[in-house]
């Protein structure tokens, strides 16, 4: 995967086009080849045609390759391109729904399609004849209630510490209350028993 990873994130999935989609670039190339020969018969000269048929497919092969399907802890990175990169990501509180498809082939051969709606403005994405479509729609709803699961964490740990400096707010301003309590008493301003009175409401409020 080419798209940086953002920190604290972790690639769960990845998945690409099935190997299906280069039956008809083979069949292209195999057909180029037998022209190519097939004519240089007459003419040497067209040897050099089966180069472009074979750059052809190795051009496919590699885009193939680069395009992939990748679900983090974070979000789902789509990214194509051989020669530039193109990457749409969706963040996964911003999913609404995946589902996928297979035909009777796809279910055979392991591929199908996947669409994901999302509350973006792309607002959905279809992806087709991917290998592993469960698997992929499966670790995309897997990771969505790990996200969920792992904001109300931290949700729950704010509240925790606001919670707690809260608390320690309270008791410093008390021990001060005491403190200057007892600085009266040593005065004479206030009594022992005066002092003790005060100090347990103030401990117990």
């Amino acid at each position: 995967m080419r798209t940086e990873l953002k920190k604290d994130e972790n690639i769960v999935f990845v998945t690409g086009p099935h190997w299906f989609t280069l039956t008809l670039p083979v069949l292209y190339t195999f057909a180029g080849i037998l022209i190519a020969i097939f004519l240089s018969v007459y003419l040497w000269f067209l040897w050099f045609i089966i180069l472009i048929p074979g750059l052809y497919l190795t051009y496919k092969i590699i885009d193939r390759r680069n395009n992939i399907w990748a679900v983090t802890n974070l979000r789902v990175i789509d990214e194509e391109g051989v020669f530039s990169l193109s990457a749409k990501e969706s963040p996964l509180d911003k999913i609404n729904n995946v589902s996928y498809t297979q035909s009777f082939w796809g279910r055979i051969f392991g591929y199908g399609n996947v669409e994901i709606q999302t509350a973006a403005e792309a607002g959905e994405t279809d992806s087709f004849i991917v290998q592993k479509p469960r698997q992929l729609k499966d670790s995309i709803t897997h990771m969505q209630e790990e996200y969920k699961k792992s904001q109300s964490r931290r949700h729950a740990e704010e509240l925790a510490d606001a919670i707690s400096d809260e608390q320690q707010e309270e008791r410093v301003d008390i021990a001060a209350e005491i403190e200057k309590l007892h600085e009266l008493k040593l005065k004479g301003i206030i009594t022992d028993e005066e002092f003790q009175k005060r100090k347990e409401k103030l401990l117990n409020s």
